[in-house]
C-alpha cells in the first residue's frame, strides 16, 4: 500500500470536499478485529528458526551422504564380509572337489576288490579290502567337510547380505530425513522471507523515526505561474546508527483560490539525482533514488524544481516531503508524518514583491472537530504547515492537509506496505 500516496490523496480529497476526509480512514484500519489478532514471531525468532532448520538440513544431507558411501563400500568386493564370503565359497569349492575325489577313490577301491582273481592270495585280498575301507572313511570325512564348508558359505553370504540390507535401510531413512529436513527448511525460509517482506513493506518492524528529518530550503512562499524555481531538500540522519538505504519522498498538490478546484496537472515537481544535470518527475507515488547509505549524523541534499504552467490560476499549493529507511537486516522506519510547506500561486505576470522562503510553522492545524473512524489516529502532527502570510485564502487547504496528516500519523507504519528494493 502506498501510504505516502494515500495520505497526500486524502489532502486532495479533503480540499475538494472536506467531508470525504473521514472516508479514507478505513485504509489505515486493521482488517481483523483486535480480539482475533495473533502474536507473530519476530524476525529475529524466525531467523533463528531458519538457521536451525538449515543446520538440521545440512546434517541430514551429510548423514545421507555418509549412508550412501557406506552402502557403496559394502557393495564392493573388497568389503570384509564380501571377502569372507568369497573365501568361504572357495573353501566350499575345494571341499566339493575333495569329496568328488574321495567318492571316486571308493569306486576305484571297490572295483579293485571285484577284480581280484580267484587265485588272489589272502594278503592281496586283505590289502584290497583295507584300501576300500580307507577310501570309504576318506569319502565320509570329505562329505562332512563339504557339508561344513557349504554351511559356512550360507553363513558368510547371509552376513554379507544382512549388512548390505541394513546399510540400504539406513540410506533410505537418511533420504527420508533429508526430504523432511528440506521441507522444514523451505517452510522456515518462506516464513522468514514473508516476514522480511512485510517488514520491508511496513510490517511490525517498521518504526517511526523522528530523527530522520526532511527539510526544504529555498522554496519561495509565492511562485508566479509560468515560472520555475529551484530549491533544496535536505535529508538528515540524526540518529547514532547508519541507515543502509534512505528513500526521500515528495508530493505536490495545488488548488485555485477557492480551494475547490484541483490544478495538480498545472503544477510540476522534479528532482535531480546526485551529480547529474538531468531532472526526473515526482509522480506523487514513488520514492526518489535511494541514498545508500546515510551514516549517523550525516545529511544528503536533493535538488528540487517546481514549475507552474502559465495557464495556472492564482491559488494555493503545498509540497509534502518525508523520508523512509530500510536496513539490510529487514528493519525499517521513517518520518512519522509528512512535512508540509505551503506556497501561494500568483497569476502569470504578477510581481509578488518581496518573497520569503516557505517554512513550516510552529502552530498546529485545528483538527479537534474531526473525529477519525476506527483504526485511525488523531494524535498531534509533528510536521506542520507553512505560514504564508495569507489568511482565509489558505485556511481550507491548511485544515484539510493538517487533518489528513493527523489521521495518518498513527497509521503510517501500519499501512505502509512497500519493499525497499521496489521503491514503490
Amino acid at each position: 500500500m502506498k501510504i505516502r500516496r494515500i495520505l497526500a490523496t486524502a489532502v486532495a480529497a479533503a480540499v475538494t470536499t472536506p467531508a470525504l476526509l473521514l472516508s479514507v480512514t478505513p485504509a489505515f484500519a486493521d482488517d481483523k478485529p483486535a480480539a482475533q489478532t495473533q502474536e507473530k514471531p519476530s524476525i529475529a525468532e524466525l531467523e533463528k528458526a531458519a538457521a536451525a532448520a538449515k543446520a538440521a538440513y545440512d546434517d541430514a544431507v551429510a548423514a545421507e551422504s555418509a549412508a550412501r558411501a557406506a552402502l557403496e563400500a559394502l557393495l564392493s568386493d573388497t568389503a570384509p564380509l564380501a571377502v569372507a564370503a568369497k573365501a568361504a565359497e572357495a573353501a566350499a569349492a575345494l571341499a566339493a572337489t575333495a569329496k568328488t575325489d574321495a567318492d571316486q577313490a571308493v569306486v576305484d577301491a571297490k572295483a579293485a576288490v571285484d577284480a581280484l582273481p580267484e587265485t588272489a592270495t589272502e594278503e592281496e585280498k586283505t590289502a584290497a579290502a583295507t584300501t576300500l575301507t580307507k577310501a570309504e572313511a576318506a569319502a565320509a570325512a570329505a562329505g562332512e567337510a563339504k557339508v561344513a564348508a557349504d554351511a559356512k558359505v550360507v553363513e558368510a553370504l547371509d552376513a554379507r547380505d544382512d549388512e548390505r540390507v541394513a546399510a540400504a535401510r539406513t540410506l533410505d531413512r537418511a533420504q527420508k530425513a533429508t526430504k523432511a529436513a528440506l521441507a522444514d527448511k523451505t517452510a522456515a525460509d518462506e516464513a522468514l522471507a514473508k516476514a522480511k517482506e512485510e517488514a520491508g513493506e511496513g510490517g511490525e518492524d517498521c518504526v517511526p523515526e523522528a530523527k530522520l528529518t526532511t527539510v526544504v530550503t529555498g522554496l519561495p512562499s509565492t511562485v508566479v505561474a509560468g515560472t520555475k524555481v529551484d530549491f533544496n531538500l535536505r535529508v538528515t540522519n540524526g540518529t547514532d546508527k547508519t541507515m543502509d538505504e534512505v528513500l526521500p519522498f515528495a508530493y505536490v498538490h495545488a488548488t485555485d483560490k477557492s480551494g475547490l478546484k484541483d490544478i495538480d496537472d498545472l503544477v510540476h515537481l522534479q528532482w535531480s539525482p546526485a551529480s547529474s544535470s538531468t531532472w526526473k518527475t515526482v509522480d506523487n507515488e514513488h520514492y526518489m533514488d535511494a541514498i545508500s547509505p546515510l551514516k549517523a549524523g550525516a545529511h544528503a541534499d536533493v535538488k528540487m524544481r517546481l514549475t507552474i504552467d502559465a495557464s495556472a490560476p492564482a491559488g494555493n499549493g503545498i509540497t509534502f516531503v518525508a523520508g523512509d529507511y530500510f536496513n539490510d537486516n529487514g528493519t525499517c522506519g521513517g518520518n512519522p508524518d509528512l512535512e508540509g510547506y505551503e506556497f501561494l500561486i500568483a497569476a502569470a505576470g504578477s510581481k509578488p514583491g518581496k518573497v520569503d522562503d516557505a517554512k513550516p510553522s510552529t502552530t498546529k492545524p485545528n483538527t479537534s472537530d474531526l473525529k477519525p473512524q476506527s483504526g485511525a489516529s488523531a494524535s498531534p502532527v509533528s510536521g506542520s504547515l507553512a505560514a504564508t502570510g495569507s489568511t482565509s485564502a489558505t485556511s481550507q487547504l491548511a485544515l484539510a492537509s493538517g487533518a489528513a496528516l493527523a489521521i495518518g500519523a498513527g497509521a503510517v507504519f501500519v499501512a505502509r506496505r512497500r519493499k525497499a528494493g521496489s521503491h514503490v
